[in-house]
């Protein structure tokens, strides 16, 4: 038996580490409240730097969510060819779904943290900025997880930063570090999703 099938075989949360795909397209079909409340749960339960969960969650659902693509679209037109059409892509995976998921830092780490920790105060700001962007990183990995193991898919829509203040504005949030846009729903298509590296290129040992 291969590395890749020990692996597999381990348990069902591996499982659903390894097939988890980025899906962009979505049948006009519902996601249940209680699905939906489970994967929020499992993001929310995500590590977080000095237990301070400085994370928001944002469901935008019907008219909302419409308006959320109207924006990133009308915003589009602003940008080179290729970042408008990865706009104009993402605006469409959000109008598919049923369901979409904002997630954003809420500041209360760096702000807490840069009076209390006694370096200069630029170092600890941009030490606790980075905390916070990697819990919000974690939250929405679990979060990706929670849904392939429901059998719901999800993409995080990362070019959406090139307009991370607006979208942050648009749903009522201060204007910080982190901002992550993931529509959620059941999968238009399956993928096969991308190859990735074998272990041996990407891993190094370190012994005595």
């Amino acid at each position: 038996m291969s590395s890749s099938e020990i692996y597999l075989s381990k348990n069902d949360t591996l499982r659903s580490v390894k097939n988890r795909r980025s899906v962009r397209m979505f049948l006009d079909k519902l996601v249940s409240d209680d699905d939906l409340q489970a994967i929020l749960h499992a993001a929310n339960h995500a590590p977080s730097a000095h237990n301070q969960q400085s994370w928001r969650f944002v469901v935008l659902k019907g008219k909302k969510k419409n308006e959320l693509a109207n924006l990133i679209n009308a915003k589009a037109d602003s940008f080179p060819k290729p970042s408008c059409v990865l706009l104009r892509l993402a605006s469409r995976s959000i109008v598919s779904a049923p369901v979409v998921i904002a997630v954003a830092n809420s500041g209360e780490l760096i702000s807490r943290g840069t009076e209390l920790f006694k370096v200069d105060k630029d170092t600890a700001h941009d030490f606790f900025r980075i905390m916070e962007i990697q819990s919000s990183a974690a939250a929405v990995e679990n979060l990706l997880i929670a849904a392939t193991s429901l059998e719901l898919s999800a993409v995080w829509l990362g070019v959406l930063v090139l307009i991370k203040d607006d979208i942050l504005q648009f749903i009522g949030e201060p204007a910080g570090e982190f901002m992550a846009v993931i529509p959620v729903g059941y999968a238009a298509k399956a993928g096969e999703g991308p190859r990735k590296r074998s272990l041996d290129m990407v891993v190094k040992y370190l012994e005595q």
